[in-house]
């Protein structure tokens, strides 16, 4: 793999990711920028003692363009875009419309028992492919493996910034899921905090250590392998399993069988192994319906700092679809008091999920 680094008209750091050594990616963004907006402000709840990013220049960010302006493609002379070369496999670079970044500006106390402060960390987003039409499903194997080197690439770099707690991959796919931008992508959060979810979990795998002595994850994979009634596929290094008590319509979960802390963690094998494995499922969720899927795919890494010797990495793959004609609306139990209500039998999604016809 070969990594380059240059930067963007207004500063921004930019990273292709190539297969081959000899890629030439000297290509200079010739586009007029404004400047970086500052870095949001972080509002502190004081009845859930959690962290609210306030980012009002992300109002203005790009709304589903058409593909001939489309931002994520390569430049071409009729379309500068975020990627100045005409041609790519991976890159990476700082989001234009960040959440966080180290652009801090003036934040001032606005009372409320709320405490404010810089919203400093980092987004960037993740170009899968420079092909405009496709998806992650239709990556090949090796182009995945090189999606999957740039996420490591990104998390060991990210978690050395000052202020950085945690780092966070994902994607975003579809436009019920509320896309912007239609070009296979993700995007990498840096918080300058550890997110609710992460702290909830890791505050439960204390629980089960003191009383078990065991890994709370290890736990739940050891226990979904031998039950086998959730598990939609496997292969020598990870599971995919629909979790017991799920939340969404259609939930996967996909575990390696080894607990490591973070994706750098894995090993060549395993990092190998991911790919065929993730695809196969992807295609069994757009075969489900019929219709492409939308979906949520979260990788959950360790914080850096804290909870590193519980924590287990693995992702979580989940969609608001539960019909092809309907969407599961977080509506008044889970928007408003959290509590999930799940139209659709975790055992029967599974099922489901297994007969599909993949190719």
């Amino acid at each position: 793999m070969k990594r380059t680094i240059t930067h963007l008209a207004d500063g921004r750091e930019l990273f292709y990711f190539d297969r081959r050594d000899d890629a030439d990616r000297g290509a200079t963004d010739m586009r007029d920028l404004p400047p970086r907006p500052p870095a949001s402000e972080l509002r502190y709840d004081p009845l859930t003692e959690e962290w609210i990013a306030v980012a009002g220049h992300r109002q203005g960010r790009t709304f589903l363009p058409p593909a001939s302006e489309c931002p994520l493609c390569p430049s071409t002379p009729g379309n500068l875009t975020e990627v100045p070369s005409s041609a790519y496999d991976v890159v990476v670079f700082e989001n234009r419309f960040p959440s966080f970044s180290a652009q801090t500006g003036e934040h001032h106390q606005v009372g409320g028992l709320s405490e404010v402060r810089p919203g400093v960390g980092r987004c960037e987003v993740v170009c899968f492919t420079s092909d405009h039409g496709s998806s992650f499903s239709e990556l090949s194997a090796g182009q995945v493996e090189l999606v999957m080197e740039a996420w490591i690439d990104r998390t060991a770099e990210l978690s050395a910034m000052p202020g950085v707690e945690q780092v966070f991959c994902f994607e975003n796919r579809g436009a019920e899921i509320g896309i912007t931008l239609a070009h296979p992508h993700g995007q990498i959060y840096a918080y300058p905090y550890v997110t609710p979810r992460t702290r909830l979990s890791l505050g439960a795998a204390e629980r089960h250590r003191e009383r078990t002595g065991g890994n709370l994850f290890a736990d739940v994979l050891a226990a979904e392998r031998e039950a086998g009634i959730r598990v939609v596929a496997s292969n020598e290094h990870w599971t995919a399993f629909v979790p017991a008590a799920a939340r969404w319509p259609v939930e996967v979960h996909l575990y390696p069988h080894r607990q490591v802390p973070d994706l750098g963690g894995l090993e060549p094998a395993e990092r190998a192994a991911f790919g065929p494995l993730y695809t196969e499922v992807l295609r069994r969720l757009d075969g489900l319906f019929g219709v492409p899927m939308p979906y949520v795919a979260a990788w959950h890494q360790a914080p850096v700092n804290v909870g590193r010797e519980l924590s287990y990495a693995h992702l979580e793959l989940f969609s608001i679809r539960r019909a092809p004609d309907k969407l599961k609306y977080l509506a008044g139990s889970e928007s408003a008091m959290g509590a999930f209500v799940n139209d659709v039998l975790p055992e029967e999604a599974a099922r489901l999920l297994r007969s599909v016809v993949t190719v």
